[in-house]
């Protein structure tokens, strides 16, 4: 017997930031987690599972419509008799979903009131699960659930950030050795969107989610299946159903003096990238770091270095797409000769830096800041990283004087 642990679906959560640069293709981004959904099951007929586990945030958040529920539904009904078990986690708690439909009935929805036990003799399995009442639950929930059934398959499914949430808000937090004393055989878990095989006696596992969604959840996204034998746990294995994958690349351009010799580099790296992506569409998120004395025209001018390493990219292989490009660079220690135009730089600069020393001055660059992101439409300023404080205007200040001492420099150049 084989059975499926997913969790984290989000289905219909947008691509974060991607859809509005434009280079993508649409139909590499459109119903990426629903796709990734279809794909999963596809997986549960071509293994023949006898049961599919989902352990909470089969959707991001309230429906827009009713299109989303009807697709979960219509993937729920190509499982035919196979029964889907599921808990609902902090994005589709009972009180944040206010549109409901009648699920197909071979879906079963844990209480949100008490832990429930299911118990299904015919396939040697009794489930243990509770889900969300509402977004935010401080209590660890894992100890109300019960002892094990004798002489059946216990698993538990639980939506928790257990003891590690990572970059994850904290929700139903519990400890490893409660899930572990409690003496069930398998804990499909849900909430953490990297996969974690937590401890293998007994098993608990994160799958992880099933499609990433922005360049913080890169490499391999999918499901995790589990093949049962005399009603004891033999093989558990990762199986990946993204149909996108998202990677985060850095690249040494320290001591690269032409953009010729920038792209080079990068390209090599963009195309080992794509070979690991198993033949799916890729966004790479490429940080640029080292010394180079290229530093101030990139700051100057990003947008054309962002189009020299998308060409890059096209170049390097199929079906690879930048999600940005990040600098991490700086300027050769030894980069500016002595003489009278550098010790003129060297003037301005120091004003330039005492007039961010000036609360008044960065006062009024933050406002005139915030006046020019309130221009634009809500989506695109709510993904810029804008300064908030006056310290991190002040951090800004190296690179942006790198930026006015390239522009004088260029201006006096014959």
């Amino acid at each position: 017997m084989k059975f499926i642990h997913a969790a984290d679906l989000h289905l219909d959560s947008p691509l974060a930031g991607i859809a509005r640069r434009g280079s993508v293709p649409e139909h590499v981004l459109k119903n990426c987690t629903r796709r990734a959904l279809a794909a999963m099951v596809d997986l549960a007929l071509a293994e023949e599972v006898a049961f599919v586990v989902i352990a909470g945030d089969v959707y991001d958040a309230d429906w827009k419509d009713y299109s989303t529920g009807l697709f979960f539904a219509e993937q729920m009904r190509r499982l035919g008799d196979r029964p889907c078990f599921l808990v609902r986690g902090n994005h589709d708690a009972a009180s944040e979903i206010t549109r409901n439909l009648q699920p197909p009935p071979n879906v079963r929805e844990f209480s949100s009131h008490t832990v429930e036990t299911i118990r299904r003799d015919d396939l040697g399995v009794v489930l243990h699960g509770r889900s969300f009442p509402k977004r935010a639950v401080p209590e660890d929930l894992s100890l109300s659930y019960p002892a094990p059934v004798s002489g059946l398959l216990n698993i538990g499914v639980l939506h928790t950030s257990a003891e590690n949430p990572g970059e994850h808000a904290t929700y139903a937090p519990c400890s490893v050795q409660a899930l572990t004393v409690k003496g069930y055989d398998y804990w499909a878990l849900g909430h953490i969107h990297a996969r974690r095989e937590v401890s293998r006696t007994p098993w608990i596992v994160f799958p992880g989610n099933l499609q990433g969604r922005h360049a913080r959840e890169t490499g391999p996204k999918g499901c995790t299946l589990v093949e049962v034998k005399d009603r004891r746990i033999v093989r558990v294995e990762p199986r990946a159903v993204d149909v996108l994958r998202w990677a985060a690349e850095t690249v040494d351009v320290g001591g690269a003096a032409s953009m010729v010799e920038l792209v080079q580099r990068v390209r090599p790296v963009l195309a080992a990238a794509a070979s690991e992506a198993d033949g799916r569409p890729l966004l790479v998120r490429l940080t640029l770091t080292g010394a180079t004395p290229l530093h101030p025209a990139l700051l100057a001018d990003p947008v054309a270095l962002e189009g020299e390493c998308q060409n890059a990219a096209i170049a390097a292989a199929d079906q690879v797409w930048l999600e940005s490009v990040r600098f991490r660079t700086r300027l050769p220690a030894a980069s500016m000769a002595p003489g009278p135009s550098a010790d003129a730089l060297a003037l301005l600069a120091e004003a330039f830096q005492q007039a961010l020393d000036d609360p008044a001055q960065c006062e009024a660059l933050l406002a005139e800041m915030q006046g020019l992101v309130n221009r634009l439409p809500g989506a695109v300023g709510t993904d810029l990283d804008v300064p908030r404080t006056a310290e991190q205007l002040r951090a800004l200040g190296p690179d942006a004087w790198q930026i006015v001492a390239h522009a004088l420099t260029a201006e006096a150049a014959p």
